[in-house]
């Protein structure tokens, strides 16, 4: 969506020649305005094998996953994604908890990467499955999407 608005995509898919944009788009042009930062905050991404799950992973995007505590709930696993606070994007951690169902998750999340055809060839090695080799998506770049090794659907997003 490079150079352009919500407000603008809203006006161009919704607006009808009779009504003013103006009016329509401003409840959108405030929102903008609270809406300074990206909206996703934090991922989790549920395992059933923590350790099956980090080497994925770790091979698959060439990361080191580091142990994040949780200090009200020592059942719970986690392990989290390298993580710049200062820079664009959001992260995460693969977690084990009991009573969350693992493999069947209805959001997908997108690895940024430079290159997603270097990840995709690494990820049945890494024990996964590629689901949708690498494909343009016009201007806004590339994707693949695969399964890891619990199940779970997941996609990686480059400009090249």
């Amino acid at each position: 969506m490079k150079g352009r608005s919500l407000s603008g995509l809203f006006c161009v898919h919704f607006c009808r020649k009779t009504e003013k944009p103006s009016r329509i788009n401003e409840p959108l042009k405030q929102l903008g305005r609270i809406m300074k930062k990206n909206p996703v905050a934090w991922f989790e991404i549920y395992v059933d094998d923590l350790s099956r799950a980090k080497a994925f992973y770790e091979s698959v995007l060439n990361v080191e996953l580091e142990v994040l505590g949780d200090p009200n709930n020592q059942n719970i696993k986690m392990l989290a994604f390298p993580s710049n606070m200062e820079g664009y994007g959001a992260t995460g951690a693969l977690v084990k908890m009991d009573g969350a169902p693992v493999g069947q998750n209805s959001t997908l999340i997108y690895f940024a990467c430079e290159d997603c055809s270097i990840e995709e060839a690494r990820v049945e090695g890494a024990g996964g499955k590629v689901n949708q080799t690498k494909m343009s998506i016009d201007e806004y770049g590339f994707i693949s999407m695969a399964f890891d090794t619990e199940g779970n659907r997941f996609g990686l997003h480059s400009s090249k």
